[in-house]
Formats: C-alpha cells, structure tokens, sequence
C-alpha cells in the first residue's frame, strides 16, 4: 500500500500510519508544478553572476566564498559528505521512514528548490525498503538536523550505509540491490536536503504517538485501580468537571465514568462509604491525566503544522523570483513541543506510581494485603516492583527537564543560539518506555486488587482488560522471577491492547493515538 501525501495537507494521523505501518509514501502529482518551477529559478541562479547562498556560495561562515558554476554540482555532494558527522546509535527504521516523508512534504511545497527526480529517489526508497542509517546524536536544532539529515541524503547518493531486508549494508549496495539509481544532485539540493527539522520532528511524532496510547492506558489503569482499592467514583460526576471547563478533564472523566460502569464492586459500597475522599491520585486523575491530554493536543497541533512546513534555507519564492535566505530552520516549535511531551508523560507516570505505592501499603490500601500477596512475611509480592516503578518515575522526572531553555553556539558563532530540539524529541522515546512500565505494573497490582475482591466484580469494560492481563502474566501467588512478568505487562500497554479491550481505544486521545 502507498499512501499519497499532499504537501501542507498532512494529518496526524495518516503521519501515525507511516510510522506504525511502515506505509510507502509518494507526493500527490499536483505537486509537480510548483517543484519544477522552484528547481528551474535554482537553475537559472547557479548559472548567473548574482551570489545566492547555497547555491553558488559556500556554507555557514563561509557564504561569502563563492562557487564557480562548474563546480556547483561537487559543492553539493561535498557539503553531504562533510556533514555526515553523525554519533550514536542508529534510529529506529520506522522513525527514519518517517523522516523521509516529513522530508518530501516538506520539499514537495515547491519553495526548496530540489526536483521532482531527487525526491523521487526518497519515495522508492520508502516503497522498496531501503532505509538509511541515521546515527541519532549531531544536531543541536538550528541549521536544520544537519548531521541526520546527512546520513539521509548520503544514503541517497550511494554513500554511507543502509538497511535493506533486516540486512545493514552500504547504500550503493542497498540502491543496487533495491534497482534504485542513485540520485544525482543539482544545485542547491545537497542543502535542501539537509537543512530542515525532519529529524526533530519525528522523533517529536514519535513520542506524542507513544505519549497519547500512554495517556489512554493509564485512564484505564486507574479505573481498575479504583476498584481495587473500592474508592469512590463520586469525583467523576460531570457536573463537577463541567464547571472546571478544561477539555481534557472533561473528556477524561467521561471516559472514566464509561469505563467503570456498572462495577459490582463500586455499588457494593456505595451507600455506606466510610471515605469521605479518597487520595488524590485516585480523586484528581481526572484533573491531572485530562490537563496531560490537553498538553499532548496542543503539542501534537504544533507537530502537524511543523510536518506541513519548509523548514529549510534559503527558500525559493518562486512568486516573486527570489531565493531569500531565513531561519525556518530553527527548531524551536518542535523543541518546546517535545518539552510539554516530556512534561505530560513525567506527570502521568507520577500519578500512576503513586496508585501504584497506595495499593501495595497496608497503611492505605483499605484491607488489600500487604504488597498484594495472599501470605506475606514469606512472600514480598509486589513490593520491590512498586519500587522500579519509583525508579522510573523519578528518571522520567530527570529527564522532563526542558531541554528548550539550552543553547550553545555554533559554526564560528555564525549559529549563535540553538533549539536543542532534536535531543528534546530522542528523549521521549526512552520516556515512553519508562512510562509503559510503570502503568504495566499499576495494571498487575490493580488486577491482583480486585481478585482480592471476590465474589465481587468489577465492571464489564474492565473484566475484559482483567482478562487480558492475566492472559500474558498469571496471578502473583507465591513469589516468582518478576521481571518477566512487568516486561509482558509493559508490552500490553506499549501496543494499546488494555484499552482496546475495554472498547475505549480512541475514545480520550482520538483518532490520533
């Protein structure tokens, strides 16, 4: 299947399919024009007297340098090849796949000057499986994700390295094998290739993807762990969340309310509750989990814009017959994004932890046995797994750190003030690891919680999720080796399966998640 992308038309979601499907992509034919009309005012420019930065120039601190126009096809090829100064593990194929389209929407704009066979190369490189290695540290943000965008476009020309079939190869080899001819660089398009925040900003896509399947999966966990711990549903009357007026607290609460309904647990204390209240990250999870979603939304509106966009420089206005140099470049947007992704998956994996801590405590956990065990003393049960959740939420907080609020020059100070943007997004994914975790094991304790509460049942919605835990990890008896158990938890809610299989999948964070 290929999906047929329209540039500036992009959505989140036909974004997610490309990362999650490893969908093919081309540029809708109507592109065409305007990617001929830029790459001829290219041309025209690499043949005149006029310096053009890029084009006849050299790069950075050396604009001022001009290129002769018989060497304005190596100036290209040498600016590829020096900047492939990447360090680090590879990204991952579906990230790097998603880069490469946010690289064609970009250019297939028509104010990039590259043409419409260069980006083709891109294109058969998607349908045919041939993915370059892109080592994931050297960019700062600015200037575009020079060194990544490098690997890229090296990839492109039959340099550096490639994955092909699960095999990693150099990419002339990959091109061959693939029957892709490599690409052959007019002026300018070395740059347009490398300058732009492709790099940024799918691991930024990345990480909201993960953030929002996080987001819904934990509405689901606490509604379990509710149950378990028989707290009160009286905080999720609409009316109260109606006069706060946040989207995100409302919908979350709507969700909660559809999710626990008709719980046997919850009516078996409704009346006679001895709580007035139950703790907060039990009674607030609407307010916190919903003012997460309404960060997440608002980071994701910033991400789509930014996969819309001509992120590179200089810009070919073709309207008005000029290459004019600017600073789309500049990562910010996309640094601040993945800084409130950060921040929101922090704040979720906070609230977990501690339903997480208040389940396992005998002090708090109203009648649970401690650490969840049938016989403690000779069992720990899930003690020392409330504990890596504690680990994890702490290293999440670390990490929530904004990485916006950095800056260090760079290129002979040319590049004075950076975004930080590409180091902000990679960061997510490790988050999202962490966080899948500790929701994991809030989903094995809240399990075990509501079993303690037989013969009583809890909601349909989330019988079925119940089933599904205990599918992959079977109830904690005796104690056992446990890290197999959190690694199979962790993989339920990193593949969206808890709420799938309470009917709730798309119900919080929409069609995006």
């Amino acid at each position: 299947m290929t999906l047929t992308l329209t540039p500036g038309q992009a959505t989140l979601s036909q974004l997610e399919q490309i990362w999650r499907e490893g969908t093919a992509v081309a540029l809708d034919a109507t592109a065409k024009p305007a990617i001929a009309a830029a790459a001829e005012l290219v041309r025209r420019a690499a043949a005149g007297d006029e310096a053009v930065y890029g084009v006849n120039t050299g790069f950075g601190k050396l604009a001022s340098v001009r290129i002769k126009p018989e060497d304005t096809a190596q100036l290209q090829r040498n600016l590829i090849l020096s900047h492939c100064c990447g360090v680090g593990e590879p990204l991952d194929i579906a990230t790097t796949r998603l880069m490469m389209a946010l690289k064609l929407l970009s250019a297939g704009r028509g104010a990039s000057g590259i043409t419409w066979a260069t980006l083709s190369v891109i294109e058969q490189m998607l349908a045919k499986g041939v993915t370059p290695v892109i080592p994931s540290q050297g960019s700062v943000g600015a200037s575009g994700d020079l060194a990544p965008l490098a690997h890229m476009a090296a990839a492109m020309i039959g340099e550096g390295e490639a994955v092909l079939d699960g095999r990693r190869m150099d990419a002339a080899g990959a091109l061959a094998e693939a029957g892709i001819e490599p690409a052959v660089l007019a002026p300018k398009e070395g740059l347009g290739l490398i300058n732009g925040t492709q790099f940024s900003t799918a691991c930024a896509l990345a990480g909201y993807y993960c953030a929002m399947r996080n987001l819904e999966a934990s509405v689901v966990s606490s509604c379990l762990s509710t149950d378990a711990i028989m707290g009160s549903t009286a905080p999720l009357e609409e009316g109260i969340h109606a006069f706060r007026g946040h989207r995100g607290q409302i919908d979350v609460a709507r969700a909660m309310r559809a999710i626990m309904h008709g719980s046997i647990i919850r009516e078996s204390h409704r009346a006679d509750d001895a709580r007035v209240q139950d703790p907060y990250c039990i009674r607030c999870q609407p307010q916190v989990a919903g003012a997460a979603l309404d960060l997440l939304r608002f980071a994701g509106q910033t991400l789509e814009i930014e996969a819309n966009a001509v992120s590179d420089n200089p810009l070919v206005l073709v309207d008005v017959g000029k290459i004019v140099s600017g600073g789309n470049f500049h990562a910010e947007p996309v640094a601040f994004a993945a800084d409130q992704i950060a921040i929101a998956i922090a704040e979720i994996g906070a609230i977990a932890q501690r339903r997480v801590a208040l389940m396992v405590d005998p002090t708090l956990s109203f009648d649970l046995p401690p650490f969840l065990t049938p016989e403690p003393g000779l069992n720990s049960g899930l003690m020392i797994a409330e504990v890596t959740t504690a680990a994890l939420m702490s290293e999440n907080k670390h990490l929530a750190n904004p990485c916006s609020t950095d800056s260090t020059p760079t290129s002979a100070n040319q590049e004075d003030h950076v975004s930080m943007a590409a180091h902000g997004a990679r960061r997510l994914a490790r988050m999202n690891d962490n966080l899948n975790v500790i929701i994991g094991v809030e989903l094995l304790c809240a399990a075990q919680g509501v079993e303690f509460r037989a013969p009583l049942q809890t909601s349909p919605a989330l019988q079925r999720a119940l089933e599904l835990i205990r599918s992959e990890v079977a109830a904690l008896k005796d104690d056992r080796f446990m890290a197999n158990d959190l690694a199979r938890a962790a993989a339920i809610v990193a593949g969206g399966r808890v709420q799938t299989a309470c009917g709730v999948a798309g119900l919080i964070a929409g069609d995006s998640a």
